[in-house]
């Protein structure tokens, strides 16, 4: 299956299908107070950028976003993908994209906070996979049973000029 990622406004149908697919998705894994969601509309404010993966016909089949909070500090919010392409790697596809324009930012530290239980097996999966590593609560969350917290510190990434050998240096 072929998937594409791209940034888009969540201010369209079949992403608002797609967002409401998620909460219908989180419903029953934990207690409605400790589902920190952002609905469309807040997803659509300037500070956040939300990534869509299609499929090869162009359904939406996946959601993530970068929501900014500092110079330097970011958090991944709303990963979701439909329940028929998991395991085909969308998840990573959104992830790295999220990360990407994370460190064109400037990010140095990009969290998360997602649930606990068999549910979210599959995220905490992807997110370790991904280089992030569990810490505690941050931001205005609160400490809970219901909740993980996960971070990845990235490096500064600054790309030369553009040549036919592009080079790519880290800086500290």
């Amino acid at each position: 299956m072929s998937v594409s990622v791209a940034i888009e406004t969540p201010l369209q149908d079949d992403v608002r299908a797609l967002i409401d697919a998620l909460n219908d998705h989180l419903l029953p894994l934990s207690p409605e107070e400790f589902q920190f969601k952002m609905t469309v509309e807040q997803m659509a404010e300037p500070h956040t950028t939300v990534f869509i993966a299609r499929d090869g016909e162009g359904r939406a089949v996946g959601c993530g976003a970068l929501k900014m909070h500092t110079g330097d500090m970011a958090e991944v919010k709303r990963m979701y993908t439909m329940p028929h392409v998991r395991g085909q790697r969308v998840g990573v596809l959104l992830l790295d994209a999220i990360e990407n324009l994370a460190r064109e930012k400037g990010v140095i530290t990009l969290m998360l906070e997602t649930g606990t239980g068999e549910g979210f097996a599959g995220a905490w999966r992807l997110y370790q996979r991904s280089g992030f590593v569990e810490r505690g609560a941050f931001l205005d969350y609160p400490e809970s049973p219901h909740s993980a917290f996960f971070e990845m510190a990235l490096s500064r990434v600054a790309l030369a000029p553009s040549t036919d050998d592009a080079a790519v240096s880290t800086a500290r």
